[in-house]
């Protein structure tokens, strides 16, 4: 973590600091000449400048000085007047321009805390523990709890076609909300798995338009663990940008939402002390058996979602690791034994990065550890930069740690019901059951029994047919007496019109044409000067 926030704050002031001497070198002489000639002096900004240059030598020079001799002198009135002051203006000013970091790593199956880290140091201004005290946007951490609900309902598969297109939004009083996907890109139609595991806003909203924000809110807080009198300090109001992560969660609450999902969807609840004994060694506290007869007495209810989603769930994000934001850290599960033979251990995750890249998460699990890191400002606001995301910061730390702590272990899946969901081919273009013709397009899914796609590829099934019916109507054509074929182009039913080739000719007897016009073989024959739209 200590390497980590360090890089991310080199980073940082690099790409600030490139910017500061660009917008000075260029603009601060242009500004200076308009004030002088056009005789505008609140556009000088020559004076702003010094001061911000003597601000700052003050508060990290002569300030630390001032507070030692204070303290030596006992000058109390100099420390509080002037010192105190200071401190709190640079406590400000770094809570606003440090990036601080926190991490927070469970067991699975018991919910013990095995390591957690607060923040950047521990001293008497950062006593913050930010993995259990702060609540920040978790961004699009925050999909796959209410994916869950997508799933569970049977409304949603993991090979849905949603269409990833500009779309509005209206909320409940009527204003309209626009999102955005990460890079601002369009793919048209796409399965659910792949807007999952890449992050896709759009898709994921209409997923949650799909479903409903209350049964979204009713499960994403019950994974979450957060207490019904709380969700609407929280944030956890009924509107599109909830889809988005717009809400607040601590870092171990997230932690626990994953773990659940990745032990089979039972209740988790972290703890960090199991037993307080007395220096005689009588336990004096038990709270982790308080805990679990919390748990027993829930009964049925601790299951908080069905062990079949939790495990099409795991599946789900375990392609993040493999082919979406998270495929740079597929590679740190691989292991060799002692004597050579390579395994891996399965993970799965998610990264999010929030509004105005101002926080950077990795949530993510193995069958045996959930860990969560989060990386932002103190202070909301403040923009991490382009290059600071969850995928290219918390992900790489994210992906060390899990790596370190999962060598010697033996590989070890999810949980799997032991019925209640099926692995089937489908077609990532349809979300069918492919045919010959899906070349390229197939996946293997996980899907809840009975959600399984029953019908064969309409988008390459119709192939052959459609050849067919491209070669009659040449036939046509040229029975009309138009020295012309068509061929597809690439949109969509638009076809443009040549001369019959020796590949046409082959393909038209392939397909059954019967007479071949003698003149399709004449390449020289006038060809009209027009193209042809058929809809």
């Amino acid at each position: 973590m200590e390497r980590y926030i360090a890089d991310a704050n080199a980073k940082y002031q690099r790409e600030r600091s490139s910017k500061s001497a660009v917008a000075y070198n260029t603009y601060v002489p242009m500004t200076e000449l308009l004030a002088l000639m056009f005789n505008l002096p609140a556009l000088k900004v020559s004076e702003q400048r010094a001061e911000a240059i003597s601000h700052a030598t003050y508060l990290n020079q002569l300030n630390p000085v001032l507070d030692v001799l204070s303290m030596i002198g006992g000058m109390d009135s100099l420390k509080v007047s002037i010192v105190n002051k200071a401190n709190a203006k640079t406590k400000q000013e770094n809570e606003r321009t440090t990036i601080e970091g926190t991490m927070i790593s469970l067991e699975n199956e018991t919910g013990y805390i095995t390591a957690l880290v607060g923040g950047s140091k521990f001293s008497g201004e950062n006593q913050f523990i930010r993995a259990v005290q702060a609540k920040l946007q978790p961004g699009s951490t925050f999909k796959p709890l209410y994916y869950t609900e997508a799933i569970d309902s049977r409304k949603f598969t993991p090979a849905t076609i949603i269409s990833d297109t500009p779309v509005v939004f209206h909320t409940a009083d009527g204003k309209p909300y626009i999102p955005l996907n990460f890079r601002g890109e369009w793919l048209g139609n796409i399965p659910l798995y792949y807007a999952l595991i890449h992050s896709m806003n759009v898709p994921s909203l209409k997923v949650l338009d799909g479903i409903g924000f209350d049964a979204a809110i009713s499960r994403s807080t019950s994974l979450l663990g957060i207490p019904k009198e709380d969700v609407a300090s929280r944030g956890f109001v009924p509107g599109y940008p909830l889809g988005l992560g717009v809400c607040s969660v601590r870092p171990v609450e997230l932690a626990r939402a994953y773990a659940v999902i990745a032990g089979g969807g039972k209740e988790v609840t972290p703890m960090a002390i199991r037993t307080v004994e007395d220096r005689n060694g009588n336990i004096i506290l038990n709270p982790e058996r308080s805990i679990r007869e919390a748990q027993q007495a829930k009964g049925e209810a601790a299951q908080i979602i069905p062990p079949q989603t939790a495990f099409v769930m795991t599946k789900l994000l375990e392609q993040t690791v493999q082919s979406g934001t998270l495929t740079s850290q597929g590679w740190k599960f691989t292991y060799r034994t002692d004597d050579g033979r390579r395994y891996s251990i399965p993970a799965m995750g998610k990264t999010g990065t929030t509004q105005n890249w101002a926080d950077a998460w990795t949530s993510g699990s193995t069958p045996y550890y959930t860990s969560t890191f989060w990386f932002g400002f103190d202070r909301p606001g403040q923009s991490l930069g382009l290059n600071i995301t969850g995928a290219t910061l918390a992900g790489f730390a994210w992906g060390d740690y899990m790596r370190e702590i999962h060598r010697g272990m033996i590989s070890k899946n999810f949980p799997r019901p032991p019925e209640g969901v099926i692995q089937v081919k489908v077609c990532s273009s349809s979300g069918q059951i492919p045919t010959e013709d899906c070349s390229g397009t197939v996946t293997t899914q996980w899907f809840i029994a009975g959600t399984q796609p029953t019908e064969i590829c309409a988008v390459h099934s119709n192939k052959t047919a459609s050849t067919l019916a491209i070669s009659r109507l040449q036939m046509e054509r040229y029975q009309s007496g138009q020295h012309l074929t068509a061929q597809i182009d690439t949109a969509p039913l638009q076809f443009n019109l040549d001369f019959l080739n020796a590949e046409d000719i082959h393909s038209m007897q392939e397909a059954g044409s019967a007479d071949i016009p003698p003149h399709a073989q004449e390449p020289d024959a006038p060809l009209p000067d027009y193209n042809y739209l058929m809809e």
